[in-house]
């Protein structure tokens, strides 16, 4: 079955061009002009990713994201946007978007970007299925996390966060390297995105005396299963 994208743009020449290469690769698409009808399709319509412009009137994709998160809805989302400004793709990043081209963009390079996308938001790994860490056990094949038995929810970043964690548990993980796992962005960055979601994480899995994830200041972050 192919699968679904939905285009939020403003331009109607943009929602042609993206829906026509989008059908080309193999995909099937349905198009918004803004995002408060963007809103009212997710209702009835469940896509398999979202590609979302920034600079939209009435309501900017920025706070079309932070919106459909906080309503705990966690599809995939690509933002584009004229702006190529490093803090611009930092904010996307943080409110949940799952990566961020800039405009004008390579058809073929936004379809290798999407399928990306999609590969990690299936996100399993054979070999790994079930991870642990002192109170923390993930489980790949049914998609859950929990601490000493009890479910916590985490959004898909947070959850291929833990994932890259729970794998190189004890050793120290690279900001570098960690944005390359977790969201494929393999350029020089200044971005705070990591250290955003370790700190979601430590808000939902340090309790009880746990305190697992651990900031190297200047190298990076390491899980371990008891403070030292």
């Amino acid at each position: 079955m192919s699968q679904l994208i939905m285009v939020i743009d403003d331009e109607a020449g943009v929602r042609d061009l993206l829906g026509d290469a989008l059908k080309l690769a193999g995909f099937e698409t349905v198009t918004a002009p803004d995002a408060m009808v963007a809103q009212t399709l997710l209702r009835t319509t469940k896509p398999d990713l979202l590609i979302v412009d920034i600079n939209m009137p009435m309501m900017d994709g920025f706070e079309f994201v932070e919106r459909i998160r906080s309503n705990g809805d966690n599809t995939p989302a690509l933002m584009l946007s004229a702006r190529g400004d490093r803090a611009d793709i930092t904010r996307g990043l943080t409110l949940g978007a799952d990566d961020y081209v800039t405009k004008p963009f390579g058809l073929e390079e936004l379809v290798l970007r999407i399928k990306a996308i999609l590969r990690r938001s299936q996100f399993t790994v054979a070999t790994s299925a079930s991870l642990s860490c002192g109170p923390i056990s993930l489980d790949s094949d049914s998609h859950q996390v929990t601490f000493n038995d009890e479910v916590v929810d985490l959004s898909p970043t947070e959850f291929r966060l833990l994932h890259v964690l729970l794998e190189s548990k004890g050793r120290v993980l690279s900001k570098t390297y960690l944005l390359d796992e977790v969201w494929g962005i393999t350029f020089e960055s200044e971005s705070t995105v990591v250290d955003t979601y370790i700190s979601y994480l430590r808000k939902k899995l340090h309790r009880d005396g746990f305190e697992g994830i651990r900031t190297v200041r200047g190298v990076g972050f390491q899980l371990q299963a008891e403070k030292k």
